[in-house]
């Protein structure tokens, strides 16, 4: 076994956290992968992962060599690609990530838009609520909301979001529209777990910050349910205008106390910009900023000018 073979089997260990697991991945046999790993140990001479009947964690050796087996790998692909020719015409994998909700609405389109006009091409798209690092699990192109790139990392800049309160217009109706944050002590509010905004809320009152802490009667684990339970007359829930502008456009939901909301978050296509940029992230950082630059969802300004 070729020892860039044995740093591949080595990752997958690694990133899974086990060997039926890198097995799975790797296509191959739990016992092909254990036999890699001895031998990888035998080589080297020491120890690279800890192993117990129920877990399985990198020695410190073996957390060094995690990360040059990445930068090894990583510089032997980018050499293949080359020579294939991947630095002019758009080929290879590609891996993606984006919050959950916005990538489901905004760049799933877009993949296969993209997909289909770049048949080369294959696309994983990596869709968490976690500032997923980049080098570190091995991505190409990153959509951000807020200020949040790296040295060495390019952000375009695609639109942006403000931080709403909103409720169906049955509710507030029945217990009154909120003039001041402070009214909504008073308010029945839903909110998710996965945000950052389950204790308290921030807001700017005569250009002061002011932050305003709520007692949310719901947490659930995701903000579809807290939009939903607000779309349905429960109460109130605060999300990313994104997330609610389809059911605001619609009338199923009203934002209230917009001359309270903080400055709007930015919405960023990221990406690594150091030495030559393969053609598969050019053109796809072009196609994806391009079509989410002409969202009006995300860029309040087009809406106002049509």
């Amino acid at each position: 076994m070729d020892r860039f073979h044995e740093m591949q089997v080595f990752l997958a260990v690694a990133e899974e956290e086990g060997f039926a697991a890198a097995a799975r991945r790797l296509k191959t046999s739990p016992p092909s992968v254990t036999r890699a790993i001895a031998a990888m140990e035998a080589r080297i001479g020491t120890q690279l992962l800890a192993r117990t009947t129920r877990s399985l964690h990198l020695t410190e050796a073996g957390q060094r060599y995690l990360e040059d087996c990445r930068r090894i790998l990583a510089e032997l692909n980018e050499a293949e690609e080359a020579a294939a020719g991947s630095y002019s015409i758009p080929c290879g994998h590609l891996t993606v990530t984006a919050p959950v909700l916005f990538g489901e609405l905004y760049v799933a389109p877009v993949l296969g838009e993209y997909l289909d006009r770049f048949p080369l091409v294959n696309i994983n798209a990596l869709l968490v609520d976690r500032v997923v690092n980049m080098t570190d699990e091995g991505v190409d192109v990153a959509v951000r909301i807020g200020h949040l790139h790296e040295p060495g990392q390019q952000a375009i800049k695609v639109g942006e979001v403000r931080r709403v309160v909103c409720a169906s217009p049955a509710y507030l109706d029945q217990h009154g529209r909120p003039r001041h944050p402070s009214h909504l002590r008073e308010a029945k509010i839903a909110t998710s777990s996965s945000s950052q905004l389950v204790s308290e809320w921030n807001f700017v009152d005569a250009d002061q910050p002011l932050t305003v802490p709520i007692e949310p009667r719901l947490v659930v684990s995701a903000n579809n349910a807290a939009i939903n339970l607000a779309r349905l007359g429960w109460g109130m829930t605060r999300v990313l205008s994104y997330q609610v502008a389809a059911s605001v456009a619609a009338g199923e939901l009203e934002i209230v106390l917009e001359t309270f909301e903080p400055a709007p978050l930015p919405i960023q296509v990221v990406f690594q910009k150091s030495g030559r940029v393969p053609a598969k992230i050019n053109t796809f950082v072009d196609f994806l900023s391009h079509r989410l630059g002409q969202d009006a969802a995300l860029n309040p300004a087009m809406k106002r000018r049509s």
